[in-house]
C-alpha cells in the first residue's frame, strides 16, 4: 500500500483535511495554517521542510492515512459503527446545557463532568472566533462558562491540532480533546508514536461528521439571510433548540435565522472539501466516546427536523469511554436510554471484517431513522465505494450502474491521479460518505468493503 511521499503530494491531491497537525510537528514557524481557495484551512510552508520532518508529517497526517481499523482488544467491531462497547441515546439533565447543545447536550455534559470532577485540567475544543463570527478558534475550556460558550456545532474550517504539541508542554497538565473524526485520528496517530504523551490526553471525544464546509458556504448562508458580513456580530450554526436554527445576530441587535434543513441541507453540505467526500471515518472510530444527533424518523422515511427537546446518540468505543459515560450518568449529569444496535455483522478481534454476504445489508440502530437515497429511491442499496463497486449487489440503472455508483465513479475519476498515491482505505476501507446515515444520503448504512484491494485506480 502506497502513501503520499510528502506534504506537497497531500496538498496537490486535495487530501488535506485542514487539521493543522503538520504545523505543530514542523515547529519553529515553518508552517502556518491559512485560509485558502474557497475558504478551507491549508498549511502554508514558510521555510523548507527537511526530509525527516516531511516523513514525520506523512506518518500521522489523517489526510494521508487512517490507521487502526478493526477492534481494539476485546471491543466489538461493528461493520457500520466501528468499535463499540455500548450504544445509547440520552440527554443532559441540565436544561441550559441541553438547550444550547446541537442535540441532547451530552458531549458538553461529559466535558463538565471531566472538569468539575478533576479528571482533566482543561479541554481543547472549537469555539467561535471573536474576530470572525463564522470562523473557529481552538479554545482551552476550564469551566462551565467556557464549555457553554463553545457548545453547538461549528460548520466551518478548524485546525485544533495546529498547536497541539505546544498545548501539551512541560507543565504536566491533563487535557481532554474534542474534535472531528479526522482530528481525532491524527491525534491518536501522534500519541501512538509518542508514548510519553499518551497520559497527557486521557480522554478523546468526537462527534459524527458529514464533512466540513468552506467559509464560502457560511457566507452563502448569510447572503440568503440578507445579512452582510460586516453587519454580523455573532453567528451560531445550530443549537438553542434541536436541531436549532442558524442564527446571525447583527450589530443593531436584530437577528436573521434559517432552519437546519435549509442551512445544512440546502447550502453548507454543497460546499464540502474533497477530502471529506472520500472520508472512511465519519463516525469518530478512534474516540473514547462519539456523540451525534439521535434523529427521530419522520413519516417520509427521512429524519424529522421539527424542533423538539434534544436527544443525543452516544457510542462508547473504549472501556475508558464507557466508564466515563457510566460515571457521568451515575453522578446525574446525563440520562441514558437503551438503544440496541444490530450485531449480525459485528466481530471481535483486530482487523475483523463483515462477511462478504453482508456487504450491502447493514442495519441502523432501532429507533433511528434509516434514510432513503435521494437519487436511488426507497429501495436502492448503496454500494461500498471501491474500484470494484460493480461486484456489489446494487439495483442497476439503465447503464448498469446505480445513481449512487455513478456518483462514486465520477469522484474517483476526478481524482484518479491522486488516488494512485494514497492508501487504498481512503476509497475502500470504510465506504464513501460513511457516517451520513442520518443525513438523507443513503438508503442503508455502508459497511467496510470486502473487495480485493488494488493499487490501480
Amino acid at each position: 500500500m502506497r502513501h503520499p511521499a510528502d506534504l506537497r503530494t497531500i496538498l496537490s491531491g486535495d487530501l488535506c483535511s485542514g487539521c493543522g497537525l503538520c504545523a505543530s510537528l514542523a515547529g519553529d514557524g515553518k508552517i502556518d495554517m491559512e485560509m485558502a481557495g474557497p475558504g478551507y484551512l491549508r498549511p502554508a510552508v514558510r521555510r523548507a521542510l527537511t526530509a525527516e520532518e516531511d516523513r514525520a508529517i506523512v506518518d500521522v497526517c489523517p489526510g494521508a492515512r487512517i490507521e487502526g481499523y478493526g477492534a481494539r482488544g476485546n471491543t466489538a467491531y461493528h461493520p457500520v459503527w466501528g468499535n463499540v462497547v455500548e450504544v445509547r441515546a440520552g440527554y443532559s439533565t441540565d436544561p441550559e446545557v441541553r438547550q444550547v447543545g446541537s442535540s441532547g447536550g451530552v458531549l458538553s455534559a461529559l466535558l463538565l463532568y471531566l472538569l468539575e470532577r478533576g479528571e482533566v485540567d482543561d479541554v481543547l475544543q472549537n469555539a467561535p472566533d471573536p474576530d470572525n463570527p463564522i470562523g473557529n478558534i481552538t479554545q482551552k475550556s476550564r469551566n462551565r462558562a467556557d464549555v457553554l460558550h463553545a457548545a453547538g456545532s461549528r460548520y466551518a474550517p478548524s485546525a485544533p491540532l495546529a498547536r497541539i504539541l505546544d498545548e501539551m508542554g512541560g507543565d504536566g497538565a491533563r487535557h481532554g480533546f474534542v474534535g472531528k473524526p479526522c482530528d481525532v485520528a491524527g491525534l491518536r496517530s501522534l500519541l501512538g508514536r509518542n508514548p510519553a504523551l499518551k497520559d497527557r490526553v486521557p480522554y478523546v471525544l468526537s462527534f459524527m461528521c458529514a464533512g466540513m464546509p468552506s467559509e464560502n458556504g457560511s457566507r452563502e448562508v448569510l447572503r440568503r439571510m440578507d445579512a452582510l458580513d460586516n453587519e454580523v456580530e455573532s453567528f451560531r450554526y445550530r443549537g438553542n433548540g434541536w436541531p436549532g436554527f442558524a442564527t446571525a445576530t447583527l450589530a443593531d441587535g436584530t437577528t436573521r435565522q434559517m432552519d437546519y434543513q435549509s442551512s445544512w441541507g440546502g447550502v453548507l453540505s454543497k460546499h464540502l472539501q474533497f477530502r471529506c467526500k472520500i472520508c472512511p471515518d465519519g463516525t469518530g472510530e478512534f474516540a473514547d466516546v462519539t456523540c451525534a444527533d439521535a434523529w427521530y424518523p419522520g413519516e417520509d422515511g427521512y429524519p424529522s427536523f421539527q424542533e423538539q427537546e434534544g436527544r443525543s446518540l452516544i457510542i462508547t468505543r473504549t472501556e475508558r469511554g464507557e466508564a466515563l459515560v457510566a460515571a457521568a450518568a451515575e453522578a446525574g449529569y446525563i440520562v441514558l436510554e437503551p438503544l440496541p444496535v444490530a450485531t449480525s455483522g459485528a466481530a471481535k478481534g483486530a482487523g475483523a471484517r463483515a462477511p462478504a454476504g453482508d456487504a450491502a445489508h447493514g442495519t441502523a440502530p432501532s429507533g433511528l431513522s434509516r434514510s432513503r437515497s435521494r437519487r436511488g429511491g426507497a429501495d436502492a442499496v448503496a454500494p461500498t465505494a471501491c474500484p470494484e463497486f460493480r461486484r456489489h449487489d446494487v439495483p442497476a440503472a439503465a447503464d448498469g450502474l446505480s445513481p449512487f455508483a455513478e456518483e462514486v465513479e465520477y469522484l474517483m475519476r476526478r481524482r484518479a491521479s491522486s488516488f494512485r498515491s494514497v492508501p487504498r482505505q481512503d476509497v475502500c476501507g470504510g465506504g464513501i460518505f460513511r457516517g451520513q446515515v442520518f443525513f438523507g444520503r443513503l438508503s442503508r448504512p455502508l459497511v467496510p468493503c470486502t473487495c480485493p484491494r488494488s493499487d490501480e485506480s
